[in-house]
């Protein structure tokens, strides 16, 4: 999953955006909340973790901005506040869950984990290809119902090209996917990943094509436009 966390405690954010890339997830940055809407409202990310003091515009806004252009990607705000009356006002504003400072990090993975499965209930929890399925709750792979251990970056791949359903995913749109937007990672990252997944996934019967110049697809064996 991509999460987008827009959070301008640099140590914090550092923190968390190590916590969940552990985790199998792609962690997009951002440290101001003027940055943060404008990133948003170009459609990045499946979640987003927003702190409400924010330079610029505060998170509050930002996330009443997402909610006006009938956006429901589900929310948890960061806030020092503690009082009910600013609960309240966060959830009114249109977040999913709200978590106050200073929080342990096990609970933000917590409440990370129940706003995906609420997503997942909403859209699907697994996505399938032949005899694969990829639990997008558990992060777990499995082959015709046997679990395969593959390493969090070759999962995240994976994701990103069974979201497609067949389309050419282009190696930038994969790296952004993997590591989260302007990460300091070379292309040539992307392939090793996809290299590695392609052997896994050949033996039963599908297949990570190549359209040079464009990016990659995934199939199944027999479909001619992948060869």
């Amino acid at each position: 999953m991509r999460v987008v966390l827009i959070e301008d405690n640099q140590s914090l954010a550092q923190g968390i955006t190590y916590r969940l890339q552990d985790l199998g997830h792609s962690v997009d940055v951002i440290s101001d909340g003027l940055a943060g809407d404008e990133f948003l409202g170009r459609g990045g990310g499946d979640l987003v973790i927003l702190d409400i003091n924010l330079p610029r515009m505060d998170g509050l806004s930002v996330l009443r901005a997402l909610r006006a252009r009938g956006d429901g990607r589900p929310v948890l705000l960061l806030t020092a506040r503690a009082e009910t009356h600013d609960r309240v006002e966060g959830l009114d504003a249109g977040a999913d869950d709200y978590l106050v400072k200073p929080f342990a990090m096990a609970e933000l993975e917590a409440r990370v984990r129940a706003l995906t499965r609420r997503r997942s209930q909403d859209h699907r929890p697994t996505l399938r290809l032949g005899p694969l399925t990829l639990d997008l709750t558990g992060r777990q792979v499995a082959i015709a119902g046997a679990a395969q251990d593959l390493p969090r970056r070759e999962i995240a791949v994976l994701e990103s090209l069974l979201l497609a359903e067949g389309r050419t995913v282009s190696k930038a749109d994969l790296l952004d996917h993997v590591y989260g937007t302007g990460a300091d990672v070379e292309e040539s990252a992307i392939e090793v990943h996809v290299s590695r997944l392609r052997k896994r996934l050949k033996p039963h019967g599908l297949l990570i094509g190549v359209r040079r110049g464009m990016g990659y697809a995934i199939g199944l064996a027999d479909d001619a436009a992948l060869a």
